[in-house]
């Protein structure tokens, strides 16, 4: 998900009535809910589409989810004793309780790859132990509907807070049950809308096609569908109560092509983003070949997500 997603359950958490039980609560849910993204940094020394087959791996995985948690724990106990040397400790502030501010650190980094399994990008939960990637495919990567129910949650949370009622804590515990029916009834519309596919697709002669459910921005109760098999690859549509329509024909994936398996060994783009991708094809463009994934081959996405292969230059290679 946003980091604007993670930064409003970490705040909800918080106000949840956890950031009661310690000094920095708060500051450490949001940090830590964040925290999981500093393999963005590998923006700055990957090229073109080389950080899709790093990003969402190590710093995700269950070693991240002990290791980082710490290092945040040991900043926030510093960065409190800073303050206090200082003189510029909020007075009105809880002390640091540090059993609950460790327990809030986890709490918050474990909020993270818990929300990033939602979509359909990926996420390498085992990592380092396995680099399987793992897809929730119910919620799309940025939801406006999330974004609106935590936000009003916490604005009526701190409302109340500040005009001294004792139930300010309701309106976070209320969000947080909202947007927790709303993922869940968003993965019962996934499993109905691949299953819709998946019979279709059976009846019409291909049962073994792998079928995967994207939900698109703001209409979340649709799903744009996705299918594909060893050769071939489609799509379909699905609407609650109203069915969907399967693509059964379908057009060649291009991934049989004999020149792929040459040119990707000497392409680090190609091969970091043949590693990341769930559903690949290759297109020829001329004398080339694009590789693009059928979850982002919408003209807004599919630049960000396309590898150019040519035939390697093998005039200067050793005779």
């Amino acid at each position: 998900m946003d980091n604007l997603t993670h930064s409003l359950v970490g705040a909800l958490l918080g106000q949840m009535g956890l950031k009661k039980k310690t000094g920095l609560a708060i500051p450490t849910l949001v940090v830590a809910a964040n925290l999981p993204d500093i393999d963005a940094a590998c923006l700055f020394w990957l090229d073109g589409v080389q950080h899709l087959g790093f990003r969402r791996g190590i710093t995700h995985g269950p070693v991240a989810m002990l290791v980082l948690p710490l290092i945040l724990w040991v900043l926030m106990i510093a960065f409190d004793r800073w303050q206090e040397r200082r003189g510029n400790r909020p007075v009105d502030r809880l002390p640091v309780h540090r059993g609950w501010l460790l327990a809030l650190a986890c709490i918050g980094c474990l909020s993270h790859p818990a929300l990033d399994w939602l979509n359909n990008y990926g996420i390498r939960l085992l990592e380092p132990f396995s680099s399987q990637w793992f897809y929730g495919d119910s919620i799309f990567i940025i939801d406006l509907w999330i974004w609106i129910a935590l936000a009003v949650s916490l604005w009526l949370s701190f409302r109340r807070e500040r005009r001294g009622a004792a139930s300010w804590w309701r309106p976070a515990w209320i969000g947080f049950v909202a947007v927790s029916a709303y993922i869940f009834a968003n993965g019962l519309i996934t499993g109905a809308a691949e299953r819709m596919a998946s019979g279709a697709l059976a009846a019409g002669g291909t049962a073994d096609a792998l079928v995967v459910a994207s939900p698109p921005p703001l209409a979340f109760w649709r799903r744009d569908i996705f299918w594909r098999t060893a050769d071939r690859y489609g799509t379909a549509t699905f609407t609650p109560g109203v069915g969907g329509a399967v693509d059964l024909t379908g057009a060649p994936t291009g991934m049989n092509d004999p020149r792929l398996a040459m040119w990707v060994k000497g392409d680090p783009d190609a091969r970091a983003f043949l590693f990341w991708a769930r559903m690949p094809v290759a297109e020829r463009d001329g004398d080339a070949l694009v590789l693009r994934d059928q979850r982002f081959m919408h003209p807004l996405a599919e630049e960000r997500f396309q590898v150019r292969l040519t035939a390697p230059d093998t005039a200067s290679a050793p005779q």
